[in-house]
């Protein structure tokens, strides 16, 4: 019993694990096969606990030299028994200071999760900005090389009734590859049956349950993330990938449900 604990408190939390996808898309460039994305999600920095994860994740990044660096939400954390929003929102800026240790050519992107929005979306999304790591609130933008391009587009949380996805997909022409990046992964349901547009849709928000015990559904489950929990998923002629998180909500446990760093290499479906 004592193994156990030790495991999912201080080991299992603490040790992010990188899980490497091929990701094919039908729309996708061929001269851009092979272009890679680190997808991080659910930081809720602390500084006794996600701190941690986070540190550990940014050399293990890095290490990887993707081509971009995709950030899907919740940087803080709402304490939901606590009045104080200023509280939650003012550990952005430490939060954000780390993640601007991050490099890749292409640069970091984010979209803010229900935890951002719900403390001060302003002071979150103000303290990525001021170290050089753009928010996409229902936009898009063109990522090129070589000749070629994709669009990466963002839309605000879906919990806080933010999310304008037809806003954001107003500039992407019908014929080229779209990655939407969206913090509750059951939003696919609508990205799915109201465009065509969107062929990946990245995700997180779900922490992948957090606690996995063998033949039970995961304990941690939020709204939003209860039917694509973690990993890859079709869903209709959407893609959709969910982040399993590096921090922590609630108790700092994590039991068969390591942190992750996803790395996605992007190729041409034939």
């Amino acid at each position: 019993m004592g193994a156990l604990v030790i495991d999912s408190t201080v080991l299992e939390p603490n040790h992010p694990q990188v899980v490497r996808v091929d990701m094919a898309l039908r729309r996708w460039p061929y001269r851009l096969d092979g272009f890679t994305i680190a997808l991080l999600s659910d930081f809720h920095y602390d500084r006794h606990f996600s701190v941690h994860p986070l540190n550990a994740a940014i050399g293990m990044v890095n290490a990887l030299r993707p081509d971009l660096i995709a950030l899907t939400g919740d940087f803080v954390s709402m304490n939901m028994l606590s009045k104080s929003d200023a509280a939650a929102a003012a550990l952005a800026e430490p939060c954000a200071q780390l993640l601007g240790q991050l490099k890749a050519p292409h640069g970091l992107w984010a979209v803010l999760g229900n935890h951002d929005c719900f403390s001060d979306p302003v002071r979150v999304a103000g303290a990525l900005h001021a170290q050089g790591i753009p928010v996409l609130e229902n936009r898009s933008i063109p990522i090129e090389r070589d000749g070629a391009r994709f669009w990466l587009t963002g839309v605000g949380d879906v919990l806080a009734g933010t999310a304008r996805l037809e806003t954001a997909l107003q500039p992407v022409p019908n014929s080229e590859a779209t990655i939407l990046l969206a913090h509750e992964p059951d939003y696919a349901d609508y990205v799915a049956g109201h465009t065509q547009a969107v062929d990946l849709q990245l995700s997180g928000h779900s922490h992948g349950g957090q606690v996995r015990l063998p033949f039970l559904r995961p304990l941690y489950l939020p709204e939003l993330a209860r039917k694509y929990i973690a990993g890859q998923y079709r869903v209709g002629p959407l893609t959709l990938y969910t982040n399993r998180g590096l921090g922590t909500i609630g108790v700092p446990v994590r039991l068969n449900c390591p942190p992750e760093i996803t790395l996605l290499t992007m190729r041409k479906s034939a």
